[in-house]
């Protein structure tokens, strides 16, 4: 069952562009560069993110949203707490981030889950 990572962002306000530019982009890579260690392969089945563009004015303060689809939540979990690679890029970048929510979900599932 696959499961979707989403997370969303606000920067620090003296954040240069190209800095958050930047960020975007390696957040992107680790799509290829995060491998497991059961079969040295990726394991992110598809990542995609980008700027806001909403007009309906209900972001509170978001400007960033990411988007990472993995296989299941074994998966997801290995990327969130053991990717040494994943680990690596949230070192680098947490300094920048003001601002940061994160949801998960499974396509398709509206029932109430238990945490």
């Amino acid at each position: 069952m696959a499961i979707v990572h989403t997370a969303m962002f606000s920067f620090k306000p003296l954040v240069p562009p190209e800095e958050i530019e930047g960020m975007g982009r390696r957040l992107l890579e680790l799509k290829d560069k995060c491998v497991h260690p059961r079969d040295n392969k990726p394991y992110i089945k598809s990542a995609m993110g980008g700027t806001d563009t909403s007009s309906e004015q209900l972001q509170d303060g978001i400007t960033h949203v990411f988007m990472c689809e993995f296989e299941n939540a074994e998966d997801r979990e290995y990327y969130l707490h053991e990717d040494p690679t994943y680990a690596d890029f949230c070192k680098r970048f947490e300094g920048i981030i003001e601002k940061k929510q994160v949801v998960d979900f499974v396509p398709g599932q509206f029932t109430t889950c238990a945490r």
